[in-house]
């Protein structure tokens, strides 16, 4: 559910409901809300919780559930570094 999804991203990023609320200027009782399933964000809004949480707007509807990491600005031996961290991650017999 959307919710369950908004509060993941934000614990991952140890975040309280009060800081997310700042940064996306509105209250912590609509972070409530949206965590809770009570409401569901505009598309102005859910526009702006993919690009603070680098994710698509369908990985937060649930219509897609891969995840994409913002790399503009990388060097290219940056972005190889990146990719064999991931090849590695990936590759690993866990």
């Amino acid at each position: 559910m959307f919710g369950e999804i908004i509060r993941k991203m934000r614990t991952t990023r140890n975040l309280s409901q009060v800081q997310l609320a700042k940064e996306l200027n509105v209250s912590k009782q609509t972070v409530s809300n949206w965590e809770n399933d009570n409401i569901l964000p505009s598309i102005e809004m859910l526009v702006k919780l993919s690009k603070f949480f680098s994710v698509s707007t369908d990985y937060l509807l649930e219509l897609d559930h891969r995840r994409y990491m913002e790399i503009t600005g990388l060097t290219d031996a940056q972005l190889e570094h990146v990719q064999q961290i991931i090849r590695d991650i990936t590759e690993s017999p866990n």
